[in-house]
């Protein structure tokens, strides 16, 4: 439900476009574009984040948060919900093919997920809050580092100088080339799968390959555990909704043609739609290690690494996001399913009532982590005025969001 001063915000909508530097936040996201670092080595990010914002003397800047991370704070004068809106920071490990001018400087390491334009978004809107601070409550722009390998969210959640903030909402969007321009893409509960990366150690004993019988192979454990994964997440029967496992890399022995392996590795990404499913499938994917080194007479190690919580969303705050798209006429869609791939923003949704939503970045774009893809300009202003909307909004409703 909205009050009047929704159309107070309407009635003076030319303002906001003129409190927007446009050319200033794009230079800053070809600047972020030219200099990617990769998850726990966004240093120099950091400090150009910070020389940005340091300019907004109506912002208090927190440095160090979880890391490299960055809290820009705008507080109202009057009380009010407190609003968390997070960009992520961090790279990807893959050599840009583009050739603008903007291209990366830094060989094999680039923004190809899109979080520089992320980063321009809450920029901006650091931009609008500076010049019409907030009048109720406080606005928190949170710059996070370690999104990629599942890592950010998780210190930033357990760093004092956060929880001293005491957010009551968080809001996140991540661009989503496939989908026109500006357009908002909604879902209730599940946005985006939980997934971890496992690590199954096999440990034998070498021999000379003339008497393979005096060691231990690997070798037959780690096809049957190979060819027993690959089929595990076709038993639908086992699990609730989606699930899947990539075996993304395999070794065993050494290339040394008179030794026998006595060791081996597999390494195999998790990925189901609900968190139940990933502990479902994370017992299974143990208990086939196990079975395959006991009956090869060898001994196992598991390990588990960048591992990202399913992201559900509020489905009050949804609905929210929904009107505001409706009210300024802004074209929004629910999409039927998550998506596959996974964000560190799940732990966030864990703790506090959020949503990440999506901003369509092209129908014909090139996808996130292609090495030709780029952050296109002309959605950072639609993400500025979605977000500074979106506030606006939920500080006017005349009920308490629960």
């Amino acid at each position: 439900m909205r009050c009047s001063k929704m159309y107070y915000y309407k009635k003076n909508q030319n303002k906001t476009e003129q409190l927007f530097d446009r050319e200033k936040i794009i230079q800053l996201r070809h600047e972020l574009h030219q200099n990617p670092e990769l998850s726990g080595s966004e240093f120099i990010t950091s400090e150009r984040i910070v020389g940005f914002l340091s300019k907004y003397k109506t912002a208090e800047i927190i440095r160090g948060i979880g890391g490299h991370g960055i809290a820009c704070v705008f507080k109202g004068s009057e009380n009010g919900p407190s609003v968390l809106f997070r960009c992520d920071m961090d790279a990807l490990p893959i050599d840009e093919t583009n050739d603008f001018d903007y291209v990366s400087k830094e060989k094999g390491v680039s923004h190809m997920c899109g979080h520089d334009g992320h980063m321009a978004i809450m920029a901006g809107l650091a931009d609008v809050f500076s010049k019409k601070p907030p009048e109720k409550g406080q606005v928190v722009l949170l710059f996070q580092p370690s999104e990629e390998n599942g890592q950010g969210a998780l210190r930033i959640l357990k760093d004092k100088k956060f929880k001293n903030l005491k957010i009551d909402y968080v809001f996140a969007l991540h661009n989503l080339p496939g989908f026109q321009k500006g357009e908002i893409l909604l879902r209730n509960e599940i946005f985006a799968s939980a997934s971890k990366g496992i690590t199954i150690k096999l440990i034998g004993k070498t021999s000379h390959a003339a008497e393979p019988e005096n060691g231990i192979s690997p070798a037959v454990a780690m096809a049957d555990i190979i060819k027993q994964l690959n089929k595990l997440s076709q038993k639908k029967n086992l699990f609730t909704d989606f699930v899947l496992i990539t075996i993304v890399y395999a070794r065993m022995g050494e290339v040394a043609f008179g030794t026998a392996p006595g060791h081996a590795v597999v390494h195999a990404t998790l990925r189901s739609y609900t968190n139940d499913d990933m502990q479902k499938i994370t017992s299974y994917t143990e208990a086939i290690a196990k079975e395959n080194t006991e009956k090869n007479n060898l001994k196992f190690e598991i390990s588990y690494s960048e591992e990202f919580p399913a992201t559900v969303n509020n489905a009050e705050l949804v609905k929210n996001i929904e009107d505001v798209a409706k009210s300024n006429h802004i074209n929004y869609k629910y999409l039927n399913e998550p998506f596959r791939w996974s964000e560190d923003f799940g732990h966030f949704t864990q703790k506090y009532p959020g949503v990440l939503f999506g901003m369509g970045s092209g129908e014909n774009h090139p996808q996130l982590h292609n090495p030709d893809y780029d952050f296109p300009d002309e959605i950072i202003e639609k993400g500025v005025r979605f977000f500074h909307k979106l506030y606006l909004y939920l500080i006017n409703l005349q009920h308490n969001l629960k």
